[in-house]
């Protein structure tokens, strides 16, 4: 059976093509596509128009080669636009780093203060959760898009119903909105009056593993694509990626790429005054498959250094970043990659330099000094938000496992088995993909369940180990960190 997955993600986009032959996955790009921030005056904006072209181009390529099943969409969560009654899109996608939230943060904390918005919905606090924006389009009185849309949707949603026609708001997307009991999969409207929006804007919810819909006829004929039912995956991608986990109950989850989320899985929500002070984030799931993480800035910070040298004339594949990384200077600097002066794009170098020297720590200078600095200040936060969860569950990980497109960096996974002290299994780096398709298996009747889809994981995929290495200097190293940077600091 042969299924796509269109995976969206904020620096990148493609779509894969799963095979399964009864008791191996494999699974290879047919299309991929850069993606990126878009600035326009003080907006920061996805391309959709593109997206949508490229996600048209790599289902007419697919179904040029195989034999399809069905389709799923997956892609970063938070950002949405609004359509009308007939369907057309009212305004443009703001990319979730816009800075209106921060702008307004003050005012919007004013109608609903942090700790009440927590133990509402046990989502973490930050300034580009859905109902945040929301908010700030309130803020900046643009309220008449309530007034004058017909729903909501999420981006992958979008995508889902330009092709199908339906309107839905799948489940793993509607849980990190800030507005969600997760517990009761309803909305709540506490949090709904404090913005004055309107429940019905909503599309019904949509649980993963069901049938969307089938493509629309007009979609086909325009592009040659035969017919092929959409599945509502876990659209949001971490939901995705953890799903491709499977090295078992005692490995923490590390689904790295643009963001980084440190994690597990639970059966239920873990909503406490612990997990508040420490913002633990509580993320639906595929039943059964809750996630309870620690949100960390991840490859961003590499991706816009990476930007800055290139804007120089000095372009730098990832291989030669891990070389530089690798020849520099151990230890130069320490800098907190949770920061929130990293959350906005451009002029990165220029901010690790100001977080460095305001830290009173040494300031990088060479390449490799930058993005050696990233890869050990990404490595301990890794280790710090290990720990914070290890003391909320009462749980000890025996290893580390990375999904995603960081399984493939050998040096942020040796530094990351290096930081915790512990082994690192990297892969699949193609995580994302195989949970989408895995949750499709399911829905098709192939598999019936995630553990049955993690075993064919496990027998399919390319699985990497990493050793600790030089535990003595990085235990003292991480220990002058904790002392300026952990969690258990920022929370007092």
């Amino acid at each position: 059976m042969r299924y796509l997955a269109f995976d969206l993600g904020a620096s990148s986009g493609k779509m894969a093509l799963g095979e399964f032959d009864g008791r191996r996955l494999s699974v290879r790009p047919v299309h991929g596509f850069k993606n990126g921030i878009v600035r326009m005056g003080d907006g920061l904006y996805w391309d959709f128009p593109g997206i949508w072209a490229n996600f048209l181009e790599g289902l007419s390529k697919a179904c040029r080669e195989a034999e399809i099943r069905s389709v799923g969409v997956d892609g970063f969560n938070n950002d949405f636009s609004f359509v009308d009654a007939r369907g057309e899109l009212l305004m443009p996608v703001r990319c979730y780093r816009d800075p209106r939230t921060l702008r307004h943060e003050r005012a919007i904390y004013a109608r609903i203060p942090p700790r009440e918005l927590y133990m509402h919905t046990g989502n973490q606090l930050a300034p580009f959760n859905t109902y945040m924006q929301l908010a700030a389009m309130v803020e900046n009185g643009q309220r008449f898009f309530f007034e004058h849309a017909e729903n909501l949707l999420m981006l992958p949603d979008l995508l889902v119903f330009f092709l199908t026609g339906s309107r839905a708001t799948e489940y793993t997307l509607a849980a990190e909105t800030q507005m969600l009991d997760l517990n009761t999969k309803k909305w709540i409207p506490e949090i709904l009056d404090a913005i004055g929006f309107p429940e019905r804007l909503f599309a019904p919810l949509a649980m993963p593993g069901t049938v969307a819909g089938s493509i629309a006829p007009r979609v086909r004929a325009e592009n040659g694509i035969g017919p092929i039912d959409c599945v509502s995956v876990c659209e949001h991608d971490t939901a995705s990626a953890f799903l491709a986990a499977p090295a078992g109950p005692d490995s923490a989850i590390l689904s790295s790429g643009t963001w980084a989320l440190v994690g597990t899985e639970a059966d239920a929500p873990v909503i406490s005054e612990y997990g508040y002070r420490h913002n633990i984030a509580n993320e639906g799931g595929f039943p059964g498959h809750h996630r309870i993480l620690k949100n960390v800035m991840g490859g961003w910070i590499l991706q816009q250094l990476q930007r800055d040298f290139a804007l120089e004339g000095k372009v730098f594949d990832y291989g030669r970043i891990e070389a530089l990384a690798l020849a520099a200077e151990p230890f130069l600097c320490a800098i907190d990659v949770d920061d929130p002066r990293f959350f906005a794009p451009g002029e990165m170098r220029k901010t690790v330099r100001e977080a460095a020297l305001n830290a009173g720590e040494r300031a990088p200078e060479t390449p490799g000094e930058f993005f050696r600095t990233a890869y050990e200040a990404l490595a301990f936060k890794y280790r710090d938000a290990l720990e914070t969860l290890e003391r909320l569950l009462a749980r000890h990980f025996r290893r580390l496992h990375v999904v995603g497109g960081g399984a493939r960096d050998a040096v942020a996974c040796q530094f990351a088995a290096n930081a915790i002290g512990r082994p690192v299994l990297a892969g699949p780096a193609d995580g994302t993909a195989i949970g989408n398709i895995l949750v499709q298996m399911i829905a098709s009747g192939a598999i019936s369940s995630v553990e049955q889809g993690r075993q064919i994981v496990r027998e399919s995929a390319m699985l990497r180990e990493y050793e600790p290495r030089d535990v003595a200097i990085w235990e003292e190293r991480y220990q002058a960190f904790r002392e300026k940077y952990s969690a258990d600091k920022a929370a007092d």
